[in-house]
């Protein structure tokens, strides 16, 4: 095989690494950044602003020299000062066919560059002593000089000519050919002009170590004091944050400071799949994206994306982990049953490409999730390891259809789910065990040869929260967190503990498991996404909008949309018995049930929607009377009451002579907390479960789950609401009356395969 050697040679600041990436990758081979190779010892010298002896050199560049010979895949460009002539004669006594690649400038150059890289290993002020040192080429060494005084571009382009001149091009690596699976920034889904490019090149090309490190992070900001964000950025450098929603001046103020505080500027998560609401506190719930799919009308997917991206955008938000483009095959999974537009590939395409086009209109890239798709096993990742078990041609049939249809649309990002396919695994490594089988975010062969290469995403890639289970259950943390950039993932979504996942990250770098290859294809990325966003253009204190921008959340106009969509969604997925309409005048006393299965990780009260309830059914004439059960009863200080004596309270044979009808409302919500989701009655043989249907007409309705048909299929008339909201609450309570049609639309996972829940 053909081998070219290259080692890129100079003083602190010429830029070896950045040109010799470039280069690299005009080539097609890897690089190498020589400094990950010095020992411990070495690194802390040079950090404390201690020159290095010779005695500490000669085994570092041994280990240079040897690195260089047993270089594969055509050859190895490698960034290494190489001063003096002794080292690199060193170096080519380990491989003797070495081209040495000089980047030469003025010390007034070299001062203003090495100036503005604090935390390097090599202090400006040592920049005398390099030059001193420092021994130009001789005649009879094989090399290139390259004023670096030029834009990058053009020292890239004269340090290929020179190379071409000096290695014989039988002997090149196959000229101008991208390694597999290299980012194009010219390309879809960036598409940058030659500016900012070069504004990503530049950037690369000026950050320390750990500033690279740290842009593979998206911290989780648990607190908005500006003291605990000024440690996050000092200490850790991060690429983006994600925050915990609180009221929206707050969040937008909190995120003012941040911008203002990083050097290179943040992308700023939000989760806005219903709208607004998730983003902050007072934002705008819209619909879920089932509710998107309950009806003909495509436009509502849309109407979701735009307030979404207006509402985000308005706090500094500038990407939306959105929209969830999984197809909900199995209605026992609970994680995504209201989260996923349908059941149906067609379904979920359609609606992803609308929220898609709503959200761009506002300043938002989007991150499309849970590759490689949820929906097929019923547990929660967040718990515990899921799988999507289809065989490879029916998962390309399906979820790749979805996949291939929103790389082809545009899409900026996907994150990736901590999901197996076993099945999709196999058909690229035939040879795989049961045991061997990893989540998607520590799959190679699901992220590359699957992701980059059949479906051809050119974009960025990020896990899914690293505290969730199904990733931590893999393997040790000190060893998943650098895998998940080696397999393919270019951001690492969430901190457990800081200090120690940024050390992991650095260690897997300097250990070789993420290579210096997969290091920059990952920077470029992330640097890539931020110019797409034209955030390179702006001054960091101009990155968020003024706090009058807050106006649009929560607004009267954006309130008016989620009523609009509240009434269309509505829908009535049986009425067996023929109850409705049931009015103020037929059935005035009604006895209300509330199901909620408890708090849920947000702390909210569960039953908080059941003061709306009663307030919308008594404006609207009805008498209501609120059943309590017996914890309930306990709370509010009554004695002497258990489950057994409210049964007896509550089915006695006068219940019709008392209530006209029955309504249920439930809204059993979360997700993360356990692996699937169904109805937990207050009580074993509980008085709320539906008993009194051969009593009273009995209306259930469920403002969340569509799955409760199969924990209470006794009941002849179910509505879903989709939403706790005082909207959607509203519009049940008139489609009850009669006084306007149910307009939403069901799927078949509504019956939850079972007979009994038609009837």
């Amino acid at each position: 095989m053909n081998m070219i050697r290259i080692v890129v040679m100079g003083v602190s600041g010429c830029g070896k690494t950045t040109i010799g990436d470039l280069v690299a990758r005009e080539l097609g081979v890897p690089f190498l950044d020589g400094d990950s190779l010095h020992p411990v010892e070495n690194v802390a010298k040079m950090a404390a602003g201690t020159p290095l002896t010779d005695e500490d050199r000669w085994p570092w560049l041994a280990t240079v020299g040897s690195r260089l010979a047993g270089a594969a895949d055509g050859g190895l460009v490698l960034a290494c000062s190489a001063l003096r002539r002794t080292y690199r004669d060193a170096i080519r006594a380990q491989a003797p066919d070495t081209v040495f690649l000089h980047l030469n400038g003025s010390k007034e150059v070299l001062k203003e560059r090495t100036e503005g890289r604090s935390g390097h290993f090599m202090p400006p002020a040592l920049l005398d002593s390099q030059l001193a040192t420092l021994e130009p080429l001789q005649d009879d060494e094989r090399g290139v000089v390259v004023d670096i005084a030029a834009p990058v571009a053009q020292v890239v382009a004269q340090a290929l000519k020179g190379i071409a001149g000096v290695v014989p091009p039988a002997r090149t690596a196959g000229g101008s050919r991208q390694r597999p699976f290299d980012v194009d920034l010219g390309a879809a889904p960036f598409n940058l002009d030659a500016g900012a490019i070069a504004w990503v090149e530049g950037t690369l090309g000026g950050m320390t170590l750990e500033e690279k490190i740290g842009q593979l992070f998206i911290n989780h900001n648990n607190d908005y004091s500006p003291g605990y964000l000024d440690g996050v950025l000092d200490t850790f450098h991060v690429g983006g944050m994600r925050y915990r929603p609180g009221p929206s001046a707050a969040v937008q103020e909190h995120i003012r400071y941040a911008q203002s505080r990083s050097r290179i500027p943040l992308l700023v998560a939000s989760n806005p799949e219903m709208g607004g609401a998730g983003s902050c506190d007072d934002g705008t719930f819209v619909s879920t994206h089932l509710q998107a799919g309950s009806h003909p009308d495509k436009e509502i997917a849309r109407q979701m994306g735009q307030v979404a991206g207006v509402e985000t955008a308005a706090l500094g938000c500038n990407w939306a982990f959105a929209p969830i483009v999984d197809i909900h095959y199995n209605w026992r999974n609970t994680v995504i049953s209201t989260r996923s537009f349908g059941n149906t590939p067609e379904i979920v395409v359609e609606r992803a490409k609308e929220y898609f086009d709503g959200i761009s209109e506002s300043p938002t890239a989007c991150a499309i999730k849970h590759f490689p798709g949820d929906g097929i096993d019923e547990r929660d990742q967040h718990v515990v390891t899921s799988y999507n078990t289809l065989p490879y041609e029916e998962w390309d049939r399906t979820y790749g259809h979805v996949y291939r249809e929103m790389i082809a649309y545009g899409v900026q990002s996907i994150m990736v789910g901590h999901i197996g396919a076993p099945e999709v695994s196999r058909h690229f490594r035939p040879e795989l065990a049961d045991a061997e089988v990893l989540p998607a975010t520590l799959s190679p062969e699901l992220l590359q040869d699957l992701l980059r290469g059949e479906l051809g995403f050119n974009g960025l890639v990020l896990t899914d929260a690293s505290q969730m289970v199904g990733l931590t259950q893999a393997m040790k943390r000190r060893d998943l967190v650098p895998a998940t950039i080696a397999a393919g993932c270019d951001m690492f979504l969430f901190f457990r503990n800081p200090a120690e996942d940024f050390q992991y990250m650095l260690d897997g770098y300097k250990s070789g498991i993420i290579t210096e290859q997969r290091l920059h294809d990952a920077l470029r990325r992330i640097l890539g996404l931020k110019a797409s966003l034209g955030l390179h253009l702006k001054p960091l204190d101009q990155l968020v909008p003024p706090p009058e921008a807050l106006a649009v959340i929560g607004s009267a106009e954006h309130r008016a949309v989620a009523a609009q969509i509240a009434d269309k969604t509505v829908t009535l997925v049986k009425d067996t018995a023929g109850n409705l309409p049931i009015t103020p005048e037929t059935h005035p006393r009604i006895r209300l049930y509330g199901i909620s299965g408890g708090a849920d990780f947000t702390r909210a009260d569960p039953l908080a929607y059941l003061g709306v309830v009663k307030e919308e059914l008594e404006a609207a004439g009805f008498e209501v009377s609120l059943f309590r059960t017996a914890a309930q009863r306990e709370a509010a200080g009554e004695a002497g009451v258990n489950f057994m004596s409210v049964i007896s309270e509550e089915a006695t044979g006068d219940y019709a002579d008392r209530y006209d009808a029955a309504f249920v409302f439930a809204n059993v919500k979360g997700f993360a907390q356990e692996a699937a989701i169904r109805i937990k009655w207050s009580s074993p043989m509980a008085a709320e479960i539906p008993w009194y249907v051969t009593e009273v007409p009995a209306v259930f309705v469920s403002l969340n789950q569509p799955n409760h048909l199969i924990d209470v299929p006794m009941v002849k008339t179910a509505i879903h609401a989709h939403a706790g909201t005082r909207e959607a609450i509203r519009a049940v309570v008139e489609k009850i009356q009669g006084k306007s049609g149910f307009q939403g639309t069901f799927n078949e996972n509504v019956f939850c395969g079972s007979f009994d829940t038609r009837l």
